[in-house]
């Protein structure tokens, strides 16, 4: 096998034009297994294939690009640093983007491995390259430039290359070329800052965090927009929780929020202020973040209310999010009539708004009438079944028409909810209560996508897990049920054909 690609190889390198003799290289190595490759590949020849990157012509290099990537990856880390580093390199300079990604996820692969990254620790020109990169107009060359210096520190000598020789001035200066380039290099830190609280304090150090926080804070609204997606991603962490909370940045968040109503401008910023306290509520507490920066829970109220579709949408993705936990179902209970008003308005949206926003509220109430058998205590019951009455007149009704909709992504968010209050008993009752409902379960000619499919075997599957399912909704239809689920989601049944004498 080694010899028949080296074969070729050789036969490339006496072309003059290659490119059918690389269509035809291209079929035989996709042909071999990797395992198979990693066997028989020395890498001996592979200096032919990258020389025929010094083209203009895209095909040839598209069809080089396509060859590499297959027979790098049979490569081991220690080799492709000890063999390729120069080619890998040239690669980081070429004009084709494909040429600078494939480079750049072999390096990724190299810094990543405890043996090989040697061998690029102790190349400062391979290294700044990368960081090069991150200034490039091609965004999947920037993140993919950023994946494999982020890799890199992973180890503290990847943290202490980056933050404490040379290279540190270059994602400096890097970050002097454009406002983009410069939140380029402020992912990078973050997710380099997220690993551990020994990376963030390399990224500390180096002023990184302190510079992002002063945009944080800064006057320009369209910086301060981005800069809080940032710190919404170093809040990710607990060790990055903390040293914000140290900084004093969540008050700063909060007053942010206060201030809002006065800026004419807060729409720009205001839905990332906002996002930021729901991860912090789900990473922490919802009770704690609602009861110390009731700013936060207050806003949400009336951007669930703001007839701005931006507003709303966030509103109602962070609702979700709070209501998704038994505690965040509680603090939102607490505000009693507050709560109640969003409510309704979450229903109108779901049965009356543009199809986006109407799915992000049918998702929004799945996530809010979840409710775990292992936490259905009498009152938490009540609570979501008073949610779910609070919804219409007739809820069943309202959400088995959505489900019926020529909309598939508002049938699957219909099914969704249901899905939700299946495990429940009191949503068992009123399935079996409402007509013809167990025949719309098991149904499988409503919903022809693979999505549609999926999401009514969910609601299914939700019933049956219950132990009380076959009490309530009786033996005959439990069966049914039982049955749907053995079959599968995409079960179609047998249709048999009867011939007829004389028919056409």
């Amino acid at each position: 096998m080694a010899a028949s690609i080296d074969s070729l190889l050789a036969e490339i390198s006496d072309i003059e034009d290659p490119i059918e003799e690389l269509k035809h290289l291209k079929t035989a190595i996709l042909s071999i297994p990797i395992s198979a490759l990693r066997d028989s590949v020395t890498g001996d020849r592979f200096d032919v294939i990258f020389s025929l990157l010094s083209t203009t012509e895209r095909e040839q290099i598209e069809l080089c690009v396509d060859i590499l990537e297959r027979l790098l990856v049979a490569l081991s880390p220690v080799s492709l640093a000890q063999d390729f580093r120069e080619a890998l390199q040239g690669g980081l300079t070429h004009h084709a983007e494909g040429v600078k990604i494939l480079a750049l996820t072999q390096i990724g692969r190299i810094v990543a491995h405890p043996e090989a990254v040697t061998e690029i620790l102790n190349n400062d020109d391979i290294l700044q390259e990368v960081i090069h990169c991150i200034g490039v107009d091609h965004i999947a060359v920037a993140k993919q430039a950023i994946s494999s210096l982020s890799k890199l520190s992973h180890s503290k000598a990847g943290l202490d290359k980056l933050f404490r020789s040379s290279l540190l001035k270059d994602m400096k200066d890097m970050m002097e070329i454009s406002d983009i380039v410069r939140y380029r290099v402020y992912e990078l830190v973050v997710d380099i800052a997220s690993v551990s609280d020994i990376s963030l304090g390399y990224c500390a150090s180096s002023s990184f965090i302190s510079q992002l926080l002063a945009e944080l804070m800064g006057e320009d609204v369209l910086i301060r927009a981005t800069a809080i997606e940032m710190v919404t991603g170093l809040a990710q962490s607990q060790h990055g929780r903390q040293h914000l909370a140290q900084q004093g940045v969540m008050d700063k968040i909060s007053n942010m929020i206060k201030g809002a109503n006065t800026d004419p401008f807060s729409s720009l910023y205001l839905p990332g202020l906002v996002k930021f306290f729901g991860t912090l509520a789900i990473t922490d507490s919802p009770q704690q973040v609602c009861e110390m920066y009731p700013a936060f829970q207050n806003k949400v109220f009336e951007m669930a209310l703001d007839p701005d579709p931006v507003m709303t949408g966030v509103a109602l993705d962070t609702l979700g999010l709070l209501g998704s936990t038994v505690e965040g179902k509680q603090v939102l209970q607490k505000t009693g009539e507050q709560f109640k008003a969003v409510l309704v308005r979450m229903s109108q949206l779901a049965n009356l708004g543009a199809t986006e926003m109407r799915v992000r509220s049918l998702d929004a109430i799945a996530q809010l009438l979840n409710l775990e058998v292992e936490h259905q205590s009498e009152d938490l019951l009540a609570l979501t079944e008073s949610w779910f009455l609070l919804l219409a007149n007739k809820p069943m009704d309202m959400i088995t028409n959505i489900c019926t909709q020529p909309f598939p992504e508002l049938h699957c968010s219909g099914l969704r909810v249901f899905t939700a209050i299946a495990p429940q008993p009191w949503g068992q009752r009123l399935m079996i209560g409402t007509p013809s409902f167990m025949e719309f379960i098991v149904d499988r000619s409503t919903g022809k996508t693979k999505e549609a499919k999926d999401a009514k075997f969910a609601l299914v599957g939700a019933l049956v897990s219950t132990s009380t399912a076959a009490t309530i909704l009786g033996s005959r239809n439990y069966l049914q049920l039982r049955t749907y689920l053995r079959e599968g989601a995409y079960y179609v049944a047998a249709v048999a054909a009867v011939s007829t004498d004389g028919a056409e």
